[in-house]
């Protein structure tokens, strides 16, 4: 009698636990919880962040005006390193309406663009000479149409020089909105239209300053410090840096890493040390 046919293997993958767990999706963030976690990841950086302040040196809305306009595609320390020449030469906007385009490019040069911001700054100083009396408007109708100022310059100035409400979309700001899950939007208006509408409006200055303050200390573009992180606990994207806390320490900026801040003249609760003026080495 001939060797029987070996059966034939069964080719059906048998269904386990672990294969049906996985094509499990997360459970999706309602509305209500979205907003809770954003209102307590605010209170928690007030209290880490209680010295929260615009980083640009200004004694008054012009001065602020033309350091914002100044601070696009460069550091807030550069720009803070700069102005002190610059608002001695023309500390009125009548002043600089007059200035002569090359001087005023060779004193802003270390702000890079410096001719594109030269010609930004001339043109404001003559409109606000020409059009609103040599004083800067406190409305964002009106310092929207000055040349070089769109709607992140006129929040700032608003918000810091007039006390009124505006949630500043900049680069740190859109990054860790983001980051957060308060919203997937990257056009900077539709930024700004989420996040206000998440917040009280009184909290919407303060809110702006806090979150570019933890951008540049602890929740970093490209390596976070997610194990010094305070509101780790409340971060989506918790990980997604270095969780050590040692290791995470050690990439603190500013302040909370012992180094300088961004300001030569801080205001008096700051708790870092003063940026050194332009050309001098700081002290470690």
């Amino acid at each position: 009698m001939g060797e029987q046919a070996p059966a034939k293997a069964s080719t059906k993958i048998p269904s386990t636990p672990q294969c049906k767990a996985s094509t499990k999706k997360p459970k999706a963030e309602s509305r209500v919880a979205l907003v809770r976690r954003a209102r307590r990841i605010n209170r928690e950086l007030a209290e880490v962040y209680p010295y929260a302040h615009p980083e640009l040196d200004f004694r008054n809305p012009f001065e602020l005006l033309v350091a914002t306009v100044l601070s696009a595609q460069t550091t807030d320390l550069r720009v803070n390193q700069t102005t002190p020449a610059l608002f001695a030469a023309y500390p009125t906007p009548e002043d600089m309406a007059q200035a002569a385009p090359e001087a005023l490019e060779e004193i802003i040069r270390p702000t890079g663009f410096f001719r594109a911001k030269s010609k930004s700054l001339l043109g404001l100083s003559q409109a606000l000479r020409d059009d609103f009396g040599g004083e800067v408007p406190g409305r964002i109708e009106d310092l929207v149409t000055l040349p070089g100022v769109g709607r992140k310059t006129a929040n700032v100035v608003l918000g810091n020089a007039f006390g009124v409400p505006g949630i500043t979309v900049d680069t740190h700001f859109g990054r860790l909105v983001r980051r957060w899950k308060w919203t997937e939007q990257e056009d900077p208006e539709k930024v700004e239209a989420e996040i206000c509408a998440l917040f009280p409006k009184s909290e919407w200055t303060m809110l702006s300053h806090r979150v570019v303050f933890h951008g540049r200390r602890i929740c970093h573009a490209r390596k976070p410090a997610c194990g010094a992180c305070p509101i780790a606990p409340l971060c989506p994207a918790y990980g997604e840096g270095e969780t050590d806390p040692e290791k995470a320490r050690k990439l603190l900026k500013y302040e909370k890493g012992g180094y300088p801040g961004q300001r030569l003249s801080p205001p008096p609760d700051y708790p870092g040390r003063p940026a050194p003026p332009l050309g001098a080495t700081p002290a470690s």
